[in-house]
């Protein structure tokens, strides 16, 4: 069923796997498109059932608690991300040779002659980030654009919807790129790649070529980062379009066909006039929002990009000033008796902590959570000198204190064997009896949420709060 052959959905039998952000939207477009649409959920609760109610009131059949069976007669399949591909439903789908696609692949396929290129950005940690920087620098431009996928603005809606666009900055989690087999993006940047999700894709390796497809068929640039390695590699393993050249950015001063930082300025050694010799300023860190090193890298795959797809120098640098981070990403809260109190609860593995405290020179740490299988040895060793104290919280917090033990003995230990609604102000108060005046108090728990909050940014709000009541009794 390739691009061509669907260019008539009436009568067409489709199963959509999954209620839910993509799945509802996709049912919903594929029932006005005109094809027979059956939407199979394992879930049979009371939100799905709420769910259901609204897709067979427009016509659609939802079948409830089972998620296995192949329906009768299906022709196309089109997946929420978060079904695993070993899930009995797709080996059904292998053996009826029926094709699977997500709904990026779906909004790919459904895309008008002259729609707008996308810029697509993967990588476990920063996606978000530098898809909305990106975004303020192509409308720094003067372009139409949005910050889609992955991120909150549906990609179904984005490429159906009333709005032309010039551009799209869109954001692509591997689970996505795993249905999305035909996707060819205008430029896109893999940030990084560390183990994350691998229940999911079953291997390391699994996992980089699921992340790695998103080069395919890149026309203008692959994006990459100098300082990981993976991601050079996968860009040398994609078919690109002819003519399609290797970015990459760091940190350091940057080579030919490179963008990267020379005494606090952002510089472009590839979109210029002979790069042998040429460099182009872009910005300056301090229009980088935090400016911390990570942040910085962010800043310069989102300008690789931009510069990509021809935007100029100023619009780098005004996109990049005119630019908010989401909260809970290395926010600073407050200073109480010279101590920073910054909240990075998004850092939810120990990849994004790494980074976070890679940002501060001296640190009183709040860490802890739900590990998901996570080991702490490396993050330890690395952050061991910058660490003033630290402060344990939530249900794997001995996995860390284990780590710190072997790692960085002498640092100052407080395990806080609570998990009630007071745990956070108990935890912020430690950490101020820990801290010395220039000291950054940092919530960077390395660890999921959900043992203690609802989510990464509740969690975020707690310490926040936290930290107003204690500025309150300074």
């Amino acid at each position: 069923m390739g691009s061509q052959e669907v260019t008539d959905w009436q009568g067409k039998h489709v199963t959509v796997a999954g209620l839910g952000v993509s799945g509802i939207p996709a049912a919903k477009v594929l029932h006005g498109l005109g094809a027979v649409v059956t939407v199979v959920n394992d879930g049979d609760d009371e939100r799905s059932r709420a769910q259901a109610a609204e897709l067979e009131a427009l016509g659609i059949t939802v079948r409830l608690g089972d998620g296995a069976t192949l329906p009768e007669g299906t022709e196309l399949i089109v997946t929420a991300p978060g079904w695993k591909p070993d899930k009995p439903l797709f080996a059904a789908a292998a053996a009826a040779d029926v094709p699977v696609w997500g709904d990026v692949e779906l909004a790919w396929r459904l895309r008008g002659p002259d729609a707008a290129p996308w810029l697509a950005v993967t990588g476990t940690n920063g996606k978000t980030t530098t898809v909305q920087m990106l975004a303020s620098i192509l409308k720094a431009a003067g372009l139409r654009t949005a910050a889609v996928g992955n991120i909150g603005v549906s990609l179904l809606d984005a490429v159906l919807g009333e709005e032309r666009y010039d551009v799209l900055a869109v954001e692509l989690s591997s689970y996505q790129l795993h249905w999305a087999p035909s996707l060819r993006a205008h430029s896109a940047a893999v940030l990084n790649l560390a183990p994350d999700h691998l229940d999911w894709h079953g291997s390391m390796e699994a996992y980089a070529a699921d992340k790695g497809r998103i080069y395919e068929g890149n026309r203008v640039a692959c994006v990459y980062n100098l300082a990981d390695k993976a991601t050079e590699d996968l860009v040398r393993e994609a078919d690109v379009e002819e003519g399609c050249r290797a970015v990459g950015f760091t940190l350091g001063t940057p080579g030919p066909s490179q963008l990267g930082v020379v005494e606090g300025i952002l510089v472009d050694r590839a979109f210029v006039e002979n790069r042998q010799k040429n460099a182009q300023e872009l910005a300056e860190v301090s229009d980088v929002n935090p400016p911390a090193p990570h942040n910085i890298a962010n800043a310069l795959a989102a300008a690789a990009l931009a510069r990509a797809f021809g935007v100029p120098a100023a619009a780098v640098r005004d996109g990049l000033r005119a630019f908010t981070p989401d909260a809970h990403r290395i926010a600073h809260v407050a200073d109480v008796d010279g101590v920073a109190y910054v909240d990075d609860s998004k850092a939810t593995n120990t990849h994004a902590a790494e980074a976070s405290l890679a940002a501060y020179e001296s640190i009183v740490w709040i860490a802890g959570g739900l590990a998901k299988g996570a080991v702490f040895d490396e993050l330890v060793a690395k952050s061991a000198k910058r660490l003033r104290g630290v402060v344990l919280i939530g249900a794997d917090r001995a996995l860390i204190r284990e780590a710190l033990v072997r790692h960085a003995p002498e640092v100052p230990v407080v395990d806080l064997d609570r998990t009630d609604t007071g745990a956070m102000l108990a935890a912020v108060r430690e950490a101020r009896g820990l801290a010395r005046e220039g000291d950054t108090v940092l919530l960077a728990p390395a660890c999921a949420s959900m043992d203690m909050f609802a989510n990464y940014n509740k969690r975020g709000d707690a310490f926040a709060e936290a930290v107003r009541e204690l500025g309150a009794s300074a």
